[in-house]
């Protein structure tokens, strides 16, 4: 006994029904809601194999039946395969990034709401981790007379700010002039290669020591660590409005995952260049997770730097819409971030 298309096309069916009702599915209602030419009973029967063949479980003995986490798989590798995954989210997900915000960790805490949003389920967002991010632009700013504000854009989108003495001798456009200095100077250098050009740069502008003293210290304490991914969550509470979460130690079991950024950042983050990875019920190997799907995707930045976007929601989840709006989503994000 195997999977022929007549089982598959029950399966799919049953998988679709309880994907929106939460409901367990018996065999009249396929036989009603599905127009397959199958009686009740013929239905029934291949019910009957499918949960033989692990496809389906029986939560109680006069319930229906209730797709497994293998028949989530086969469903969605399906998809994958037939490549029929609609489109139809993609002006939705546009039209969120007319604005076409600069900074990375805004964009991407942006497109995380945007994200649990269209998709009502709990959705995760990180940046790229860069070891040695290349400094793109240095400005100041005059804070005071006697201090003014360092922002720092990196080629990974990053910004690192902090404010630093300087002589009451400097003025606004004093001040944009040393800005445009020093980037020409350090632009495509890291931070901690900055640190070592530092000095050379001091020995021409001698009038400036308080300022470049500020900047070593700054660029010091900034070269010192690698940059960590940021990590963007939307939607959190969506996933309490689905039954599977109506159990308190359950719903706090996750809440308390979502609040372990990091932890969450390891389980989420995607390696390799597919397109889409798939991870059904105890396929995710976290316990707080064996009721969820984690359905990721993948965006560039014109460094060729690698982040990921992610949907959490629980095993019956929408595939197809899922990964239609990521799809739409990390090529928004790779255009957005491709751009010098």
């Amino acid at each position: 006994m195997g999977m022929d298309e007549r089982k598959f096309k029950i399966l799919q069916a049953i998988i679709d029904d309880y994907i929106l009702t939460a409901v367990p599915v018996g065999s009249r209602t396929i036989s009603k809601k599905y127009d397959m030419g199958l009686s009740s009973a013929t239905i029934r029967n291949e019910m009957s194999d499918l949960e033989e063949l692990g496809y389906l479980d029986q939560p109680h003995v006069s319930a229906g039946r209730v797709p497994s986490a293998k028949a989530y798989r086969l469903y969605v590798d399906q998809l994958l395969r037939s490549g029929r995954i609609q489109s139809d989210s993609e002006a939705a997900v546009r039209a969120h990034f007319l604005g076409r915000m600069r900074q990375m960790e805004d964009v991407i805490d942006h497109a995380a709401q945007v994200l649990s949003s269209l998709t009502n389920y709990t959705a995760v967002v990180l940046t790229p981790s860069a070891p040695q991010p290349h400094i793109r632009t240095l400005q100041l700013v005059p804070v005071s007379s006697t201090s003014a504000l360092v922002v720092i854009v990196t080629d990974s989108g990053i910004v690192r700010d902090t404010v630093i003495r300087v002589s009451d001798q400097l003025d606004s456009d004093t001040l944009y002039a040393i800005s445009k200095t020093l980037t020409q100077e350090l632009a495509g250098h890291t931070l901690q290669e900055a640190v070592s050009l530092l000095p050379g740069i001091s020995s021409r502008m001698q009038d400036n020591e308080r300022l470049l003293q500020g900047l070593s210290g700054f660029f010091q304490e900034s070269a010192g660590s690698a940059v960590p991914a940021h990590v963007a969550i939307g939607g959190t509470s969506n996933m309490l409005s689905y039954p599977e979460y109506s159990d308190m130690e359950k719903a706090r079991s996750f809440l308390s995952l979502m609040e372990t950024r990091d932890k969450l950042a390891a389980i989420i983050a995607q390696q390799g260049e597919m397109a889409f990875t798939v991870r059904i019920g105890p396929e995710t190997g976290v316990p707080e997770m064996a009721d969820c799907s984690i359905v990721t995707a993948t965006y560039s930045t014109h460094a060729g730097q690698q982040g990921t976007i992610g949907v959490i929601g629980p095993t019956r989840m929408q595939y197809s819409r899922v990964l239609s709006i990521l799809g739409t989503m990390g090529h928004q994000l790779s255009e957005l971030f491709g751009d010098e």
